[in-house]
C-alpha cells in the first residue's frame, strides 16, 4: 500500500498491520463515503470501521481486478490490527492477529494498478453508499411497510460486486455513480437489500456491480417515525459540515 494514497489519514501502518482508529474511521465514513450511519461513529457502543474504507484498503494495495467479489464476514471494531497478505492469489482474506477473517475477496482478469483509476472509482464507489440513507432505502422500507429501530438503526454490508465493462486500462475522466435497480425482500426482522449500480465514464458503464445490504431489528412502518429518523439523519451531516 503506497503510503501516498489518499487513504493516508485513515489508517496507519504499525508493525505490517492495519491500523484503523475510530475518529479515521469515521471521518472516512463521513468526508469520503457521505454515510452518517451511527455504527461509525466513535462513541458508538456498536461501533465498526466502514465496509467501504475495507474495500478501498484492498483496492490500493492490491488494484481493481476486472472482477471482483468481496463478503464482509465479521465487523471490526476499535483497535483490530488487521492482516493484508503479502501476496494473494485469486482468493484471499483480510485477518486479524488471530486469524479471524473480516472480508473475503475473489478476483480474476487483468488488474488495473494506476493510482489515479483506483482512486477515482474508490472514490466513486464510496459515494454511491452516501445515497443509500434515505435516498434509496426509505422507498424501499415503505413499499414493504417495515423501517428499522429509529433508536438503533442497524444497517450492514453482506456482500458487493465489481466488474470493469470496458477494457481495462488508465482513466483520465471523472467517474460518477449511478443506482439501477434496487430490491427488498423481508423475513421477520430481517431484510435483505439488493443494490445494482454502474460506475459511468461520459455516461457509459466503466464498471457496473451490486451491494447486498442487510437491515436488523425491523418493525411495522411508522411514516412519522421514519420522518423523524430522515431529519436527524440530514441534522447529523449538517452539524458534522458546519463543524
Amino acid at each position: 500500500m503506497t503510503e501516498d494514497t489518499f487513504l493516508q489519514p485513515f489508517h496507519k501502518i504499525r508493525d505490517g498491520q492495519v491500523l484503523i482508529t475510530p475518529e479515521q474511521a469515521s471521518r472516512f465514513a463521513k468526508e469520503v463515503a457521505g454515510d452518517f450511519n451511527p455504527i461509525h461513529n466513535p462513541d458508538s457502543r456498536r461501533f465498526c470501521v466502514p465496509g467501504d474504507l475495507l474495500f478501498a484498503l484492498v483496492l490500493a494495495r492490491y488494484g481493481v481486478s476486472a472482477r471482483m467479489h468481496c463478503r464482509f464476514v465479521g465487523m471490526v471494531g476499535e483497535a483490530v490490527p488487521l492482516n493484508f497478505p503479502e501476496a494473494p492469489g485469486s482468493r484471499f482474506a483480510i485477518t486479524d492477529f488471530r486469524g479471524k477473517s473480516y472480508l473475503e475477496v475473489e478476483r480474476e482478469g487483468p488488474v488495473v494498478s494506476d493510482p489515479y483509476t483506483i482512486e477515482a472509482l474508490t472514490r466513486s464507489y464510496v459515494a454511491f453508499s452516501g445515497q443509500n440513507f434515505p435516498h434509496v432505502l426509505v422507498p424501499l422500507m415503505e413499499q414493504h411497510q417495515v423501517m428499522v429501530n429509529p433508536a438503533r438503526p442497524l444497517v450492514i454490508y453482506e456482500s458487493m460486486s465489481l466488474e470493469i465493462q470496458a477494457p481495462v486500462g488508465v482513466l483520465t475522466e471523472t467517474v460518477q455513480p449511478l443506482l439501477g435497480n434496487a430490491a427488498m425482500t423481508v423475513d421477520g426482522k430481517r431484510g435483505d437489500v439488493r443494490l445494482d449500480y454502474a460506475l459511468t465514464v461520459d455516461g457509459e458503464p466503466y464498471a457496473t456491480g451490486s451491494k447486498n445490504l442487510v437491515l436488523s431489528g425491523l418493525r411495522a412502518y411508522d411514516a412519522h417515525t421514519v420522518e423523524q429518523l430522515v431529519r436527524e439523519y440530514a441534522g447529523w451531516k449538517a452539524a458534522y459540515e458546519v463543524a
